[in-house]
């Protein structure tokens, strides 16, 4: 079996009804941004669904309308890094940025001066979406201006450098980098685990650490991470792989041992829903309703249907 490396993860966003307005609102603040289509979803267990596609300085995303199921929490978020030495009015940059999120939200940590960044803040949006805007160090290795972001807590809390390891086994081409471990002395968290770390999945980065502190929250499915497969034995690969809880599976959609979200899906949905024919739409999507693991053929023989 050969599996490829993906190309780019891309973050699922799962809203009550406000999809195409958080999508229009990110569009607004973030460089290098837009929408790529916009279509629905029928006759679903929710419902008739909007499906936004839209990429935020590069970065992909998808975001739907599928009714009040799931709430966004801080176990993942994004961190959005700005580097001085490629930008030479960064500060009023993350400035404004900073002001356009925290607007109608919360702040979990202010913006200001820390020990590992003179410049960062870590925000919850009007819709509770997470974003940590960094001042990054120019020396640093350079990174894209998004990376989500994984906080390990609870009965997980610990595991951020296994599952980073445990991904890197599974996708092709991956890469580590950083690894800072908590000092002695930073209780509840345990000396030796994940402050901070990164690594790549094909070509997208990853943040992840730990904290023992006492959040009451952890990974939902409201935001999953998609893996765009071009071949069947590829959606076998990673779904063997990811998926560890059956009751979880449904549509393309499946929990992985540390509880986070995955979809492993066709790049052909892509094409499927960005065709704007609603009738092909409609077809595809009562065969794909259908399903646990994604069936390649089965839903090109419905697009593909007279």
């Amino acid at each position: 079996m050969s599996v490829t490396k993906p190309r780019n993860l891309v973050p699922h966003l799962w809203f009550d009804n406000q999809a195409r307005e958080a999508a229009d609102f990110y569009c607004s603040v973030f460089p290098d941004a837009g929408i790529r289509y916009a279509t629905s979803l029928r006759n679903t267990p929710s419902g008739d669904c909007e499906v936004v596609s839209f990429a935020l300085a590069g970065q992909p995303f998808i975001a739907i309308s599928a009714g009040p199921l799931f709430k966004f929490n801080p176990s993942v978020s994004f961190f959005v890094n700005f580097d001085p030495s490629r930008d030479s009015r960064v500060c009023d940059h993350l400035d404004a940025l900073w002001a356009a999120l925290s607007d109608g939200g919360q702040v979990l940590m202010p913006l200001q001066e820390y020990p590992f960044s003179k410049r960062y803040g870590w925000v919850q949006d009007r819709y509770g979406l997470s974003w940590q805007l960094i001042l990054s160090n120019p020396e640093g290795a350079p990174r894209p201006m998004i990376i989500p972001s994984l906080l390990f807590t609870g009965s997980v809390c610990g595991k951020a450098e296994e599952a980073g390891t445990f991904y890197r086994s599974v996708f092709p081409g991956s890469l580590a980098g950083q690894l800072v471990r908590y000092p002695a002395g930073m209780e509840p968290n345990r000396e030796g685990t994940v402050m901070f770390s990164d690594f790549r999945l094909g070509d997208t980065w990853i943040a992840a650490m730990d904290s023992a502190l006492g959040h009451g929250f952890g990974f939902n499915e409201a935001i999953s991470l998609l893996v765009q497969c071009d071949a069947q034995d590829e959606i076998d690969h990673y779904w063997a792989n990811l998926s560890s809880d059956p009751e979880a599976e449904q549509c393309g959609w499946c929990k992985d041992r540390y509880g986070l979200s995955w979809q492993v899906g066709p790049r052909l949905m892509e094409e499927i829903l960005a065709s704007g024919d609603q009738a092909k739409i409609d077809r595809v999507t009562q065969v794909f309703l259908k399903m646990k693991k994604v069936d390649i053929p089965a839903l090109e023989r419905a697009f593909n249907q007279a």
